[in-house]
């Protein structure tokens, strides 16, 4: 039986999703106007985990992750590029697909963008200025926080608190200093669509609440994040979903830890700010990912050198097992069956996910598992290949696929004669192209299969390649 810590109710509750052995989940997606952070990646990553073991557990799952294409942070890098806001967006959402398929993080049923939305967005704001929750000035349409009484049950804060802590009010158009844009009117020089009170933008929070309404229904089964969005961006998608719906909005709310570099708060001005694509040239994606994956997701996490490098000793361990039981399993040995069950392991397994998802107990399992293993291969040089089966497909289910730790692909190829037939089916294209003179053609075949790990070595006899 899975629980879940559900923020909006401050304790684990039994998931039941709203439709049997199906899942509706929608975590929140960058702001597309840079590379995202490493602490990002955290997030982006265990909403993986989350989706991962779900659909290990037999649900369907329908997974979607916006993109926010529009907003001022976008639009002051563009004037600062002079360039389109459109151009950064689409540069930094490419560069953030591309990232997260580095990072192992499966691809998302849809990743809607705000600009494709604008028609939703406009009709969930034309329903609360209807209804009179929200109102329009002079600079365009603010929803009145004072008008839904639930305010500030995610969070925990009331409107009281924070009418008392809020800052100095600058703009004396709004009705409190607590009231947030649901449209923005468009100021010279920035992008804008036609709405009913005139042209603008989406204000940031209602973008969310718009796109997971259009493609998981009113109400859904899963909303996550970082812990830094519970106040205001979730709190305030609450709001505006539910007073346009009249509808409960999430059933369960799950937020991430904050992640620090070496103790400290990540930022620029102390100049411990890491982008993923940063780590890319030092710190493989598993090694990341299992990091990540020895924390509790609810929990702070430090990232230092140390833990890190320790991540990828303690990942090595498991990938070792992996390969020999691959080799294993490509010999068909045919020896005694070692005890081992792999029953009480799965068990195990599922009973420390089932709780919470806790992500570090379940890795206990896996390194028990690995430990008992290797004792028993030391034993029985030659297992059966039942065995073999078994717990190469234990640790492929799980490390492979809910934490998404392992490197399978490149050790698991299908074919390796037919990999040669094509590479050497290149190497002859290549050859044509010299002596026809194409000498870009073939130095693209050349780099291309070096990107593949495939080096060519030219000779007066020929070209050979070699696979590193």
């Amino acid at each position: 039986m899975l629980k879940i810590y559900n923020t909006l109710k401050r304790q684990k509750e039994e998931f039941i999703p709203l439709k049997e052995k199906e899942v509706s989940m929608y975590t929140c997606g960058p702001t597309v106007y840079d590379f995202f952070h490493i602490g990002n990646a955290r997030s982006f990553i265990n909403a993986d985990f989350v989706r991962r073991y779900l659909e290990y557990s037999g649900y369907k799952v329908k997974f979607i992750m916006n993109l926010t294409d529009i907003d001022d942070k976008i639009i002051r890098r563009a004037n600062a590029e002079d360039r389109s806001a459109e151009s950064v967006a689409t540069e930094y959402s490419k560069a953030f697909l591309e990232d997260i398929k580095h990072l192992n993080v499966k691809k998302a049923t849809l990743y809607p963008k705000a600009t494709h939305h604008m028609g939703e967005i406009i009709e969930m704001i034309e329903k609360l200025v209807q209804k009179g929750i929200a109102y329009a000035t002079d600079d365009g349409v603010y929803y009145n926080v004072e008008k839904f009484p639930g305010y500030g049950k995610l969070s925990g804060k009331n409107t009281e608190d924070l009418q008392e802590g809020a800052r100095v009010e600058v703009n004396e158009l709004k009705q409190s200093p607590l009231d947030f844009a649901l449209w923005k009117k468009a100021k010279p020089g920035e992008p804008f669509w036609p709405s009913p009170w005139g042209d603008g933008r989406p204000g940031w929070h209602i973008e969310c609440s718009a796109m997971s309404c259009k493609h998981l229904g009113e109400t859904f089964d899963i909303h996550t994040g970082g812990s830094d969005l519970v106040f205001p961006h979730h709190e305030n998608e609450i709001a505006q979903s539910e007073a346009a719906t009249g509808k409960p909005f999430v059933r369960y709310w799950m937020h991430y830890g904050f992640l620090n570099i070496d103790n400290e708060k990540m930022s620029k001005s102390l100049g411990n700010f890491k982008t993923a694509r940063d780590m890319f040239s030092t710190y493989s994606a598993e090694s990341i990912r299992f990091l990540f994956a020895q924390r509790h997701y609810t929990a702070p996490l430090d990232f230092t050198e140390q833990s890190i490098q320790s991540a990828a000793t303690g990942l090595q361990r498991l990938q070792n097992l992996f390969e020999r039981l691959t080799t294993l399993l490509s010999a068909k040995t045919n020896g005694e069956t070692p005890e081992l069950s792999f029953k009480d392991y799965e068990k195990a397994f599922s009973d420390a996910m089932d709780d919470d998802f806790n992500s570090p107990k379940a890795m206990g399992v896996l390194f028990d598992f690995v430990s008992e293993v290797n004792q028993a291969l030391v034993k029985h040089e030659s297992p059966s290949l039942q065995f073999v089966k078994k717990a190469h497909g234990f640790i492929k289910k799980t490390a492979g696929g809910v934490f998404g730790i392992l490197k399978i692909q490149a050790k698991e190829s299908g074919n390796p004669e037919l990999e040669d037939k094509l590479i050497g089916l290149m190497l002859t294209l290549r050859t044509e192209m010299k002596l026809k003179k194409d000498f870009q053609t073939a130095d693209l075949i050349r780099n291309e299969l070096q990107k593949l790990g495939i080096v060519l070595q030219d000779s007066k006899d020929g070209t050979t390649f070699k696979k590193q």
